[in-house]
């Protein structure tokens, strides 16, 4: 079977990785500023991004548009005999329900599988790649919905925001998460679980911050994904609007945790929203097996 992958741009592939895989396209998520809507590499770029922000205009996010991805599954199904298509959560967006939806119309049921494996960016990305390994290795589309749900919760982040303004803003945090920070100096540390963030620790300061992302990584390590090689492990670092910080902290964290390196990528713009400036992340996430 031909198969290819579509997600969206919080997956944060380059036009090069795009172009290198071949059969994998990605889905705009529109940026809603003061009511008009914006798309990240197109027409907005990050500083201007970051400023609006800053200047506490309104916004916000949709998922993307359902035309839009209809008329990219009608148009992939002329070359392709299936779709796997790999959304945000549906923890933290409704685009996973809304493609589940058009995914049973006649022109596409038992031709588009999606996927809601409960991945958010950055291990939103480690499934996109996880699926174009294995429709390379020959696996079925049946096959590839099956193992990317299974090893979803197979992944970790964690996280140290500046602020929980945006997040308790956006409703994307839970309550507990929403009673963390607000006094000066404190840095709310958040997880992922079950698609939602959530609280995980609260510190005094940045340098505090990077220890306990550092050490709940190497908990992982030694307890969630125990007696697993690091090689069948993507170690990853996201940052928003803060990348000299970020690269100097991710060659602390290979250092401690004695891996390689962490691969760093900046937020998309569209989870910016709902985190603000100043992020710093780690994630870890456990590979699919190849049989």
């Amino acid at each position: 079977m031909k198969i290819c992958v579509t997600s969206d741009d919080t997956a944060q592939f380059t036009k090069e990785e795009i172009l290198e895989a071949g059969n994998l396209y990605i889905v705009r998520v529109p940026i809603i500023i003061n009511g008009e809507a914006y798309f990240q590499n197109e027409t907005i770029d990050d500083a201007t991004f970051f400023k609006r922000l800053a200047s506490d205009d309104d916004v916000q996010t949709s998922q993307p548009s359902p035309g839009e991805l209809m008329e990219l599954w009608t148009k992939l199904l002329k070359e392709y005999d299936a779709i796997i298509h790999i959304p945000l959560s549906s923890g933290l967006s409704e685009a996973c329900n809304s493609a589940k939806m058009i995914s049973q119309e006649d022109e596409f049921k038992g031709k588009v599988f999606v996927c809601d494996n409960h991945r958010v960016e950055p291990t939103l990305r480690e499934s996109v790649r996880d699926a174009l390994k294995l429709i390379k290795a020959g696996y079925t589309p049946e096959e590839i919905q099956k193992e990317l749900i299974e090893e979803g919760p197979n992944s970790s982040i964690y996280l140290m925001v500046d602020t929980l303004k945006y997040l308790k803003k956006g409703g994307r945090v839970t309550p507990a998460a929403a009673l963390l920070g607000g006094a000066l100096h404190v840095k709310p540390i958040l997880a992922i679980f079950g698609g939602k963030l959530d609280a995980y620790q609260k510190v005094i300061g940045s340098k505090k911050g990077r220890k306990v992302l550092i050490d709940a990584i190497r908990k992982d390590m030694n307890e969630k994904f125990k007696g697993i090689d690091k090689k069948d492990l993507y170690f990853g670092a996201a940052y928003t609007n803060n990348k000299e910080e970020a690269e100097e902290f991710i060659k602390e964290a290979a250092k401690e945790l004695d891996v390689d390196s962490f691969e760093l990528r900046p937020l998309s713009l569209v989870v910016s929203t709902h985190t603000g400036p100043g992020v710093l992340a780690l994630t870890l996430t456990k590979k699919a097996p190849i049989k």
